[in-house]
């Protein structure tokens, strides 16, 4: 390829690889290669090793694909977020970009059917005590938790480790399909509240609501 200044042509490396991993896919070598018309591959392995010692890159050792982007400490909440999220979830620590699988907005088809045909997968940083699998993502349907912040269209990550406690907003299975609410735990057994008045709290009879796991991130796409 055409000669470019010094580091420019690293940086188009960093942004490429960069951009990979956030959509969930780690590059190899030679995908890196064929992208800029590299002729050695060794000259990729050059500019992703400056990336590592620059910080700018981690690799793991032991695997082909083995690059991902820094730890962080990450606040993943916007201002608009912050109303429904912020308490009593707690902030997210340092981890890795891995695919969570979108489970669609389960319509009338049930909840397990989707979770056997995920609509695809959303790059999520979960953090490095836990597993992949306690993780999914499900669209938004209805306006029932507008008031905080969370509106139709919007996508939620939802962590299904550990036992939800009473405030938290949760992903709740009822006959067969999911609902995004609040929990609320009391003598009077539990309460599913909306957070938009022209909603009725859902008081489902003892065995048939299973909790599915707390909302810890919430997504918007920008149109």
């Amino acid at each position: 390829m055409p000669k470019t200044p010094p580091g420019q042509t690293r940086n188009r490396v960093f942004r490429f690889v960069r951009d990979c991993l956030l959509r969930g896919d780690s590059p190899s070598l030679r995908e890196v290669q064929r992208h800029f018309g590299f002729r050695a591959v060794e000259t990729v392995r050059a500019h992703l090793t400056a990336l590592v010692e620059e910080g700018r890159l981690v690799k793991e050792p032991g695997r082909a694909r083995g690059y991902r982007l820094p730890k962080r400490q990450s606040q993943r909440q916007t201002k608009g977020q912050t109303k429904g999220l912020s308490a009593p979830v707690p902030e997210w620590s340092a981890g890795r970009l891995q695919p969570v699988p979108l489970l669609g907005e389960v319509a009338a088809g049930g909840f397990e059917e989707a979770i056997e045909n995920p609509e695809g997968n959303l790059p999520v940083e979960i953090p490095d005590s836990r597993d992949l699998s306690d993780y999914f993502a499900l669209r938004v349907r209805g306006e029932s938790m507008s008031g905080a912040g969370i509106l139709p269209g919007d996508t939620v990550i939802v962590e299904r480790r550990g036992t939800p406690v009473s405030g938290q907003i949760v992903v709740a299975l009822l006959e067969e399909e999911a609902t995004v609410k609040r929990l609320y735990l009391g003598q009077g057994g539990m309460e599913l509240r909306p957070e938009n008045p022209d909603f009725d709290t859902l008081r489902p009879p003892p065995g048939s609501c299973r909790i599915l796991g707390r909302v810890v991130e919430l997504r918007r796409q920008v149109r």
